[in-house]
């Protein structure tokens, strides 16, 4: 099984893939830590900033990644914001039906009532160096983008309304 998490900044997306990874057993890849290896060896020019070209840049390695997994009949979880909103239209049925796919979103209701929960709770899994740029509505702009982004591609989004706990557990399965 190949569990694809995603989801805007601060969502608890390496929360959850940690919590997956404990109760599961399934190793689990960051794709910020790709990206950051990627960047740091000098295989790219992009920068960590470069949020959309990232998407284009680690897609079609992420993707084989999976295909790999599924082929190899691995389990691993994959997680991280740089899944594109149609990733599902680059998979034939073979891989779908041993792919499950979650992305997690927070309300501006939510966000509003919990922000500075939210951005104590940052570096919960990876110390975050720079966080600067979090504001409620950077952060309610980037969740909604991501809402209207899987569900206009057909995807179910698991949405963080009230209690954040609650929300992640659900998931586990």
């Amino acid at each position: 099984m190949i569990i694809l998490i995603t989801g805007a900044s601060h969502t608890g997306k390496t929360l959850l893939a940690q919590k997956m990874l404990e109760k599961y057993k399934y190793p689990y890849l960051s794709i910020d830590h790709l990206k950051m290896g990627l960047i740091r060896s000098g295989y790219t020019g992009l920068t960590p900033e470069d949020d959309e070209a990232l998407t284009e840049y680690l897609w079609p390695i992420l993707r084989e990644i999976v295909k790999t997994a599924v082929e190899n009949r691995q389990n691993l979880i994959v997680e991280g914001c740089y899944i594109p909103f149609r990733w599902r239209q680059e998979f034939d049925e073979r891989y779908l039906t041993s792919i499950r796919f979650i992305c997690l979103a927070m309300t501006d209701e939510y966000i509003d009532s919990h922000f500075e929960e939210i951005k104590a709770h940052g570096s919960e899994i990876e110390a975050r160096l720079e966080d600067s740029w979090c504001t409620a509505e950077q952060l309610k702009k980037d969740n909604r983008r991501m809402i209207e982004g899987f569900r206009t591609a057909g995807e179910q989004v698991a949405l963080i309304t009230e209690n954040y706990a609650d929300s992640i557990i659900g998931l586990l399965g």
